[in-house]
This record gives structure tokens, sequence and C-alpha cells, in this order.
């Protein structure tokens, strides 16, 4: 196999021994091109191939099971045959405005290292040990703008120059790259211009190595923590990012003001958005992958009066808990949801305010329900995550496709379950009973407190009682508490008005233990560390449908649950932090005191 040269490397020696070109070994079958590049003989081909009849499996994991080539090896042959050239990094001295490309934290989460640029061609040339890690290059083109041309090479020599031009333990901050940021001349340049930039002038701006290095970071820490949202918003004097992670929003060190403009256009051009376009609201995505994971981010892009407020929700399905008995739920309470989603029909209300995990609940749901004999409908604004087995409809009002129309196609679909991603109007919410009444499964979601208010909810839209009665299976409430870092949690003894903001008495808590999280590096000093749901769950039965045909208020129908064995939000929270799991004040400020 030839190397390629690049032109910092043609004062080093060459190999004396010639290899097959690139284009001689291209599209061949893997064992003839191990054979070409004398790493194995005709027989050992053979051999493996009769192993492989009896076992299956690839080829090349054969041999290296039988020690006749090296995972390097493997991995030369498998770049070889997709046309990709080899380089030695090791006998290359890179220059340090190439190094400076990439911070340490994304050379190491890529595993690549950037050792050629040809500003003419906009190409930037890597060196992978992985040949299949081809969703690298497309990040690292979506994220520094540059056609990538990746090049293979053997993993110890790719760590060795890892450590030699990206130490893990010198890790860029923001606080350094938003110094660097200062420091340049070009961005400067900018700094009392406020709007007045003209396209050609942005276009340059955002392709300058220091805000995308800025804007990476950012990106690549959020991940990193776990954040759900990443904020860039303009004040009149000041540029703030915060990170929101486990429902709160932490600041980050601010840069200047005069790069609001140059990061905000920078996230559009990642996203495929229009950059000279900036009176209008607009929409988009960047989809990445990290170590493997698909992370999509949807990105807001909002008009105001110091310039755009961009907003990214960093949807990471690694990290999401796609599983029924990870989001929270007690045993019991699993028990009765899991009755309630294997019904033949009926209507499933979840119900809590916006981002308290309705949508990850009825995921895991529909995650469990999801089989070849089921047919699974979804009309959702937006579809946050694709699941393999189920039909997703991302609903679009502006041309006229709303949750009400998308469910009246939904019923000529032949579906056994339908998830409605809100209820928003009478028009939905008449469907959706008319899809139960004709046998199916319907889960939906509402924006209430609890569970008995989704039923004044309901009479809200329009609905009429008897519907109601006749349909309406459940109603879950949500709500979402931190749980306590586990590795700084720690015991204590709570104060009298702790205890009585939670309508305990001192006396009655006799010798249980009480947490908090003491705050180290591992939950950023915060105490907490993930979230996890409380739940309510409501469920209907004659007397309760009788109360709702007499029209009973959300207080009535509440006592009423509650002597029927509806265990509370309240009550949910406090079995949460007699567990140890919660804290009294994550408990206090997410559910409201009972009657």
């Amino acid at each position: 196999m030839s190397e390629t040269t690049p032109k910092s490397e043609k004062k080093a020696d060459r190999p004396a021994r010639k290899m097959p070109s690139v284009d001689q070994l291209r599209g061949r079958q893997l064992g003839r091109i191990l054979i070409k590049m004398g790493k194995i003989k005709r027989s050992q081909v053979h051999e493996a191939l009769e192993i492989q009849k009896e076992r299956r499996g690839p080829i090349g994991g054969i041999l290296v099971e039988l020690g006749y080539i090296t995972e390097d090896d493997l991995n030369l042959a498998l770049a070889a045959q997709s046309g990709m050239e080899q380089v030695d990094v090791t006998k290359i001295d890179i220059p340090i405005e190439v190094v400076s490309l990439m911070t340490s934290q994304m050379a190491n989460t890529y595993q690549v290292v950037p050792f050629e640029l040809n500003s003419e061609k906009n190409e930037l040339w890597i060196a992978l040990s992985d040949p299949e890690n081809f969703r690298a290059t497309d990040d690292l083109r979506t994220m520094l703008g540059y056609i990538i041309k990746p090049y293979i090479c053997p993993d110890k020599d790719l760590q060795s120059a890892l450590e030699r031009y990206y130490p893990e333990g010198e890790q860029d901050s923001i606080t350094g790259i938003i110094d660097e940021l200062s420091e340049d001349e070009d961005l400067a340049a900018f700094r009392d211009r406020g709007d007045s930039i003209d396209l050609a002038e942005l276009k340059e701006m955002v392709e300058l190595n220091p805000v995308k290095k800025l804007l990476n970071l950012v990106l690549l820490q959020a991940i990193k923590n776990k954040a759900s949202d990443i904020h860039f918003e303009p004040f009149e004097d000041e540029f703030k990012m915060r990170y929101r992670i486990d429902g709160v929003l932490y600041e980050m060190v601010p840069p200047p003001r005069y790069v609001a403009l140059a990061i905000s256009s920078r996230i559009k051009v990642m996203a495929n958005l229009d950059i000279s376009e900036r009176r209008l609201p607009q929409d988009g995505r960047i989809e990445l992958q990290l170590k493997g994971a698909p992370i999509d981010l949807r990105v807001s892009v909002l008009p105001t009066m110091f310039g755009e407020s961009v907003v990214l929700r960093v949807l990471d399905r690694s990290a999401i808990q796609l599983s029924l008995d990870k989001v929270g739920m007690r045993d019991d309470e699993l028990d009765i949801f899991r009755q309630l989603i294997k019904k033949p029909n009926g209507i499933l209300v979840n119900t809590g305010p916006t981002g308290c995990g309705k949508t990850t609940t009825l995921y895991a749901a529909l995650q469990e329900l999801n089989s070849p004999d089921i047919k699974i409908l979804t009309a959702e604004d937006p579809v946050e995550y694709d699941i393999d087995g189920l039909i997703q409809v991302q609903v679009r009002p502006q041309v006229g496709l709303t949750f009400a129309k998308a469910l009246r196609s939904f019923l000529r679909q032949d579906p056994d379950i339908i998830l409605v991603g809100e209820t928003r109007d009478i028009e939905t919410a008449q469907i959706s009973v008319q899809a139960s009444l004709t046998g199916h499964l319907v889960l939906t979601t509402l924006h209430t407190n609890d569970a008995p208010s989704a039923i004044a909810r309901l009479l809200d839209l329009g609905l009429e009682s008897f519907l109601i009665t006749a349909t309406l299976e459940a109603v879950v409430a949500q709500r979402l508490v931190r749980r306590i870092c586990v590795n700084c949690k720690t015991e204590y003894k709570p104060s009298e008005e702790q205890l009585l903001q939670l309508n305990i008495d001192p006396q009655e808590i006799g010798d249980r233990s009480f947490f908090y999280g003491k705050g180290c590096d591992y939950c950023n000093n915060t105490g907490y560390r993930g979230r996890m749901g409380i739940y309510e769950i409501m469920v209907l039965d004659d007397p309760l449908r009788e109360l709702i045909m007499r029209q009973a208020s959300a207080s009535v129908l509440r006592r009423e649950s509650v002597k029927r064995g509806m265990r509370t939000l309240r009550e949910s929270g406090l079995l949460a932090i007699y567990d140890g799991i919660t804290t009294i004040d994550e408990v206090v400020k997410e559910t409201i005191m009972e009657d």
C-alpha cells in the first residue's frame, strides 16, 4: 500500500519496501488485500473461510483470532478496501496552526489528529486508527467547516500523536479560548460594528478559528455534562452562555459582547439556516455522533432587541432512559401503569408542566409495547427520538398538518396504538375519543398541575363528560426531581422548619435517615446528578366516573381518588426522600401542598 506524503513529511525517510497502491486494493476482497500486503498466505485465508462457514462472522475477526494478523493489520486492510490512504504521523512535525484547529477535548473525543491544512481546497487532512470511524469525518466537517480527508495509521502511532499534541491533562478551558478570542485581531475588527456587517464579512467571521473552537468546546462540554439545553443570549452590554443541567440553568464564563453575531451565525451555518436572515425566527437541527452515540441538536433562533437568542436542545439518545424500569416509578406504580398500557382500547393521559418528562415516560411505554404484531403510530411536535418499529409523524401546522388532521389519517392506517403528542384543542380530543371507541389505545399529554385537574381541562376544551367517562382509563401526573449525587451523598438531620414544609410532624419521623449532596467534582459541586420522576396515577373507576358525570370539582375528585388509594405527587416525593434518592428542597419545589 502506498503512503501519502504530506508536504510536511517530504524530508522524512521513506520505507524501502514497496507496497501495492490504494487504487490496486480499493474494493477488493479483504483476504486478497491482506495477501497483496504480504500479511498472510493464501492457505491461511482458506483456513479462515472454512471456519467462517461453520460459525459465520467477519473473516477479518477470524484471522485476528487465529493470530495471523493484528488489529492494526486488519484496520489498514479495511482502510485500503475503502480507498483510504496510510500516513505515518510519527514522522510528521505538525504545524502549530494545524494543531490549534482542534481543542484537546475534540481530538481525544473523536480520536483523530489533524496533520495538514490545504487552504486553497479548504481541506483538512486527519489521521485516525479506525477506518469505520467515518462519522467523525461527518461531524468534523460540520463543526470545523472543512472538507475532511481521512488517512489511516496504527492505533499506537495515533495515541502517541495525541499525547504529543493534545495531552488530556491540558484540556482547553472555555476561559482560555475566550482569552484567545479577545486577542484575535480579525475578530476585533468587528468590535464596534454592531449589526452593520454585510454578508461577505459575516461569512468571513464565521470561519474564524477562535469562533469555531469556542462553539465546539461549548457543545462538547454540554454533551459531556449531560446538559439538556444550551443558551446563547445577547443583552445590551453582555453576551451570556448558559447550560441547563437537571432542570437548572448554570452560567458559563461570558465571551465578549461583539462575538454574539459570530456565534449565532456559526450555529446557523452548522444547522443549514439562512445567515442573512436576522429578522425572523428560524428552526433547524445539527446531527452529531459522539463515541458511537447519536446526538441531535435542535436549534431555535429568535430575534431580540439586542441580537439573536439561540437555544440548542440536546437530544442524546444514549443519555435518555427509554425503559419503564428506569423512569422512577415504584413497583406498585409500575404494575398499575403496565396494566393500563396493555388495555385493548381507551385513553391514557399523561399530564404535567413543560419539561417534566411526559414524553420520556410515554416513549418508554411505547418501547415496551413495540413488537412486530402491534402497529404503533405517533403524531409529535417535534419528533424527539426516532424509534425502530414506530411510524412517527412530525406535525406541521404551517402547512395544515395539525394533530387533528394527522390523527384522522391515522384511523385509516389500521393502527393498534396511537400516541398524540399533545391534546391542544377540541378537534384533537374528539378524534382521540373516536379512536378509543373504535378499539384503539390512545396515549396523549396535557398541561395541568395534577391528575384530577386533567378532567377540568378536558371539559374546558369542550369534551362532553359522558365521552370522558366512556373512554378515559387513567390520568398520570408527573414531575422530575433531582437525584442526590451518589459520590457526595451525606446523612443529616433536617430542621423542624424543613419538615413542616412537607407537613410532617417532627415527632413522626422516628429513626428515618435524610440525605443531601455536599457537592463534588462528579456533580459540578451541585450535590445532584441526574433526575427521576415522581408520579400520581388516578385510575378511573365507577365512583369517579359518577363524580365526573356530575361535573365535580378537581378538589372533590382529588379527595375521592386519595380515598380510593391514589398516591399523590407529594407522597411519592416523600417516599423518594425516605429512600435517600432526593432531598426535601426538591420535593417542596416540585409539588404542591395537598388539601
